[in-house]
């Protein structure tokens, strides 16, 4: 470690002797060491954050920092509120701030779904500044879905009025007194759109922004030198900019609060401890025009109020290849730039008793010769990208070795200034000589800091201005030249190409050149049904494991969906929900093993509607749907009539289980001659539930002979649940002989829902023979539909087989949408007038029967003769008649 105490100790020896690139890499405002390889490195390791023109992340909660954005930048912002409304959540808001203060405005386009878009202006519809809606995010109406309203965060700016609206009645509400007065914000709201956000998720919007409008004194006719109609403390006459000394000027006046005054980002400084002078030559340095036609230096910084005020500064002055500097107490800056020196030293101002350290020429460990950086490259999405490396071989041939470093420019988003800095850089440090001089009284007091003078036929930068006791004066000067900021030499920035999303073919997002085209499947007995026929590029991708097919009737919003398990085939053929007549949109997206980033192809449309439709494969489709219902009466046939008589037993048994209960029963007995009335109330209290029973039994009974009657009434309630219900048995049995009739019905709702139901069944039983039948009656409101059914079942039989007939009609949500059926079950159904004049329709052994028919249009596939003897083929379009 001695080495490093050694240099440590050197450098800090001549810390205020060094060349004006290195004061500005080392941190100090006023130090010129030549040691920016070491000190610019070690600077940069400590720092909390980069300091850039980007703020990429979203900020949430209250615990963040103020902040707020010189120049232009590209930022996600913080999310302050979220509100979602409407059937389903349909609509949602949410409030993102992007700055403190008075903010210029939006640039005309946004990233989404990494994509750049353009905002599209739209007329405002409140309070706010500007209103926009994004390109290409509107639903088929041409309504946009996604839109933006603007607040600029002047003083005075009024509520989003809608949100307020919009959020009155939700559990999150925007107050009318939320006008976020002082601070730039966005108001995001977005319709739901399953085609434009359903596979790609919540988007995410990163904005770019106008920064700050601020104070030019150049621009004060109330201010020595300024000529113009800005204010210091009227706001409104400000104008937004990229120069980084008015940058630097307005940070160190400060952000205030509104109300309290109290600083909020920056200094705090007043006009009158600022060295407007120098103030005034560095912002006129800042606008001139280079021999590109670009202004010499602009750039853009996000900072907040925890940031290190020194830190700031510097990103400042690195942006304008320049330092701070404090002149007798006025805090100042002098910017990269030549200047005419204001006086010759000579042998006569340097008094000969007084001591003096001069370093021409540093040693080549103080010296690089090769310098990197990026910059901020708004065509990469404001990235960070390379600049061309500075580098002479004469100088790593005059140093011996290659000595390398990076200085990186951040807070630049041109190429050619970001470049323009790093040659400034290279060539300051390359001329770093040194030296601490004592001057005469006269001459020293005729020179000031930043300021050029002559010595022994070199440029010097007077550093640093020092006085004793005794007045005796002493100037650090640093080696400067013109050739410094010389644009001869100097290459253009580097160009960047704006990405493009990459295309792996052994890894894609989706199918490849997705298609969609109507076809018909042929059947037995010339039966045709319409199909929908995908086609796609047979991937070369063995993780691609199917390839999903989502589709829809074109106009409606019910979707469908089917897969193809063999990707290698590139096409699938469906007839799942395809029907007769109709124009299909289509898209298709892929199943990997293992999962990852997937997309949806864009919406196809067929070219012309499906054909027509045969009758057997939807007839199928519906008798598998009727059977299905039908099974599952029978099922509930079942479970009514068998465990109804034991569950009343059972729950009239628990006597004293739990609660309170009273109990009163009446008997008579004569030998095996019984006569009974039992009645039992029960309720109960806990603190989450109250519930209160009836039950009553009724029974009479002579040896093999018994009747019974039995009623359970019960109500129940819990803190999200209500429950009401009647149980009715009657049953009659004479040696084994059973006729029951059973009575239920139910209410019950809870949070999820509200379920009513009334059943009646009957049931007789006589010698191994039987006879039921059920009548039910249903209705179900949820948040997935309102449903109801209405059912008739009788079955009758032995205990080898049964018959079974009945019918239902039902309401039913399939697919969130609502649909009605009716569906009977029969050998034989008729249906007649009552006149012996007109043959009834019947339907029998899986035919229609109609003596007349009078039928205004006709779809069919095929026609023919009971005899055989013509048949007209209309799918294909032939007649054929046989002799």
């Amino acid at each position: 470690m001695a080495i490093f105490t050694s240099i440590a100790t050197a450098i800090a020896g001549a810390l205020f002797g060094g060349s004006a690139l290195a004061a500005s890499l080392i941190g100090g405002a006023l130090a010129f060491g030549a040691k920016l390889a070491i000190g610019k490195l070690a600077q940069q390791k400590q720092q909390k954050r980069k300091y850039t023109a980007v703020q990429g992340e979203i900020q949430f909660g209250g615990d963040v920092p103020v902040g707020t954005l010189y120049g232009v930048g590209k930022t996600k912002g913080q999310r302050t509120f979220y509100a979602k409304w409407g059937g389903g959540n349909k609509w949602n808001a949410e409030v993102f701030v992007l700055a403190n203060g008075w903010c210029d405005g939006l640039e005309p386009y946004v990233y989404i779904y990494g994509e750049k878009k353009a905002l599209v202006s739209r007329p405002v519809i409140g309070n706010e500044v500007a209103n926009y809606h994004i390109e290409g995010f509107v639903n088929g109406s041409g309504d946009p879905v996604l839109t933006i309203r603007f607040y600029d965060g002047r003083p005075g700016q009024q509520v989003d009025q809608k949100l307020v609206e919009v959020s009155a009645d939700l559990g999150n509400k925007w107050k009318s007194t939320s006008v976020n007065a002082g601070i730039c914000y966005v108001v995001v709201e977005r319709i739901y759109s399953d085609k434009l956000f359903g596979s790609k998720g919540r988007p995410e919007l990163e904005f770019v922004l106008r920064g700050l409008r601020e104070y030019d004194p150049r621009k004060d006719s109330t201010v020595a030198g300024g000529s113009g109609t800005q204010r210091l403390n009227t706001p409104s006459t400000w104008v937004h900019t990229k120069n980084p000394a008015l940058h630097r000027l307005n940070y160190q006046l400060g952000l205030r609060a509104l109300v309290s005054g109290r600083t909020l980002i920056g200094e705090g400084k007043s006009l009158g401890q600022i060295d407007l002078a120098t103030y005034f030559v560095a912002m006129n340095v800042c606008d001139t025009l280079r021999s590109n036609g670009k202004k010499t230096y602009e750039c853009s910084l996000f900072v907040s109020g925890d940031d290190d005020h020194t830190e700031v500064l510097k990103q400042f002055d690195d942006a304008m290849a320049g330092y701070g500097l404090n002149r007798r107490g006025l805090s100042g800056v002098i910017p990269g730039a030549p200047q005419i020196p204001v006086k010759d030293l000579t042998a006569a101002d340097i008094p000969i008793d007084r001591a003096k350290d001069v370093q021409f020429r540093p040693s080549a460990f103080e010296r690089f010769n090769h310098l990197s950086g990026q910059f901020t490259s708004i065509q990469s999405m404001w990235n960070p990208e390379s600049l061309k490396p500075v580098y002479v071989n004469a100088d790593i041939a005059a140093d011996g070795r290659n000595r390398q470093t990076s200085v990186d420019f951040l807070q630049v988003t041109d190429p050619d200034i970001a470049q323009y800095l790093l040659n400034i850089r290279y060539r300051q440090n390359r001329m770093g000589g040194k030296a601490t001089v004592p001057v005469s009284r006269r001459f020293g007091l005729a020179v000031q800091e930043g300021e050029w003078i002559t010595w022994r036929g070199k440029s010097w930068l007077i550093s640093e201005w020092r006085a004793d006791e005794r007045l005796r004066i002493t100037l650090v000067l640093s080696e400067t030249s013109a050739a410094i900021y010389d644009d001869d030499g100097i290459e253009p920035g580097p160009i960047v190409v704006p990405p493009t999303p990459p295309i792996n073919p052994s890894l894609l997002s989706t199918v490849q050149n997705f298609n969609v085209a109507v076809g018909m499947i042929n059947g037995v007995q010339g039966y045709d049904t319409p199909a929908l026929l995908f086609t796609w590029t047979p991937p070369d991708d063995p993780t691609i494991t199917a390839v999903r097919f989502v589709y829809q009737i074109e106009g409606t919003t019910e979707i469908f969906e089917d897969q193809c398990t063999s990707p290698e085939d590139g096409s699938f053929r469906t007839t799942k929900n395809v029907v007769s007549g109709k124009v299909y949109n289509a898209r298709a997206t892929i199943t990997t093993v293992p999962d990852r980033l997937r997309s949806f192809t864009p919406w196809m449309t067929t070219a012309q509607p499906t054909g027509l439709q045969t009758l057997l494969t939807g007839l199928q489709q519906l008798q598998d749907d009727a059977l299905n219902r039908f099974k599952e009466l029978q099922q509930e046939m079942d479970e009514f009539f068998r465990p109804r008589l034991v569950e009343l037993l059972d729950a009239f048994s628990l006597e004293g289980a739990v609660g309170q209960i009273e109990r009163q029963q009446i008997v008579a007995t004569i030998g095996d001659a019984l006569a009974q009335i039992t009645e039992e109330r029960r309720v109960r209290v806990s603190e989450n539930e109250a519930m209160a029973q009836l039950l009553t039994y009724l029974q009479a009974s002579l040896g093999g002979t018994n009747a019974r009657l039995i009623t359970e009434e019960t109500v129940r309630a819990t803190s999200d649940s209500a429950l009401a219900s009647s149980i009715t048995t009657l049953d009659a049995e004479v040696d084994g002989n059973l006729a029951r009739l059973i009575a239920e019905e139910t209410a019950r709702a809870d949070g999820d829902g509200a379920l009513a139901t009334s059943i009646s069944g009957v049931s007789a039983d006589f010698n191994g023979r039987f006879a039921q039948g059920l009548v039910k009656f249903e209705a179900v409101a949820a948040p997935t539909g309102v449903d109801a059914r209405f059912s008739v079942l009788l079955r009758a039989g032995t205990n080898q087989s049964y018959k079974v007939s009945g019918f239902y009609v039902e309401l039913y949500t399939e697919g969130g949408v609502q649909k009605s059926r009716m569906a009977v079950q029969a050998d034989q159904f008729l249906v007649t007038s009552g006149n012996n004049r007109h043959y009834p329709l019947v339907f029998e052994n899986g035919e229609l029967k109609l003596a007349v028919a009078n039928i205004g249009t006709v779809n069919a596939g095929l026609l023919q003769s009971l005899n055989g003897k013509m048949k007209i083929d209309l799918n294909n379009g032939t007649i054929e008649i046989f002799s």
